[in-house]
């Protein structure tokens, strides 16, 4: 509701068909996309992100993807890899004219794919994985409007009948790969939606800069361990 008017109620009917019949295969968009125009993340323009990791043949060869909508988090806390990031940024600040919102609020939405053959149960403990992701980057320690976060297999297509269904299940032990990709999966999808997104200047002329690549390259070549 900074950047955009969300008490507005704009979204009609129309609009609702015409981003269903318009969903296709191929590449996300991201960045200032969908729902996450409006977005703001770690105090700079958030939005829609995307990543996602393939698992070794050992480890079953199976994909796992995380879609985020990052609105959420703040500067202060912002990290990569250990190195608090959003501390060393200079300028970029946010210009809020008409509102002055609590530091971090927000929330976020995450969505998680996978092909591997695992049941709702196993999925659930993806979801709890999602956390660690965010929590890698400084992210939920604020209360916001509510985090969602869900997960589903494509495997078993055919698992519903009416008398018997047959279905593979991957073993709960051979899970951790699929466990350790949620979280990076998370970590980057949250990356990717900050670095595609661009500047706004929103509703009341409140403006939310774009985080600066160039300062964070700089900020992180200067640390040995990254």
């Amino acid at each position: 509701g900074i950047l955009n008017n969300i008490n507005g109620f704009k979204v009609a009917e129309e609009y609702a068909f015409k981003a269903l019949n318009s969903a296709a295969g191929g590449p996300v968009a991201e960045g200032n996309v969908g729902g996450g125009t409006g977005m703001r993340c770690h105090g700079f323009k958030g939005g829609t992100g995307t990543a996602s990791r393939v698992l070794s043949k050992d480890e079953g060869g199976f994909t796992i993807g995380a879609l985020v909508q990052a609105n959420h988090g703040t500067r202060e806390e912002f990290c990569i890899h250990g190195v608090h990031v959003g501390r060393r940024i200079e300028g970029y600040e946010q210009k809020l004219a008409s509102v002055s919102p609590k530091n971090g609020d927000g929330s976020i939405i995450v969505i998680l794919a996978t092909d591997a053959p695992v049941l709702p149960w196993q999925l659930s403990k993806m979801c709890r994985r999602i956390p660690l992701g965010i929590g890698r980057l400084g992210g939920g320690c604020q209360n916001g409007s509510g985090d969602v976060f869900l997960a589903f297999s494509t495997a078993n297509s055919n698992a519903f009948s009416y008398e018997q269904s047959d279905i593979t299940l991957l073993s709960d032990y051979k899970m951790d790969g699929i466990y350790q990709a949620v979280v990076q999966c998370v970590e980057e999808a949250i990356l990717n939606a900050m670095f595609m997104a661009e500047s706004m200047l929103g509703r009341n002329c409140n403006y939310v800069p774009a985080i600066p690549e160039d300062q964070v390259l700089a900020i992180l070549r200067e640390n040995p361990k990254v």
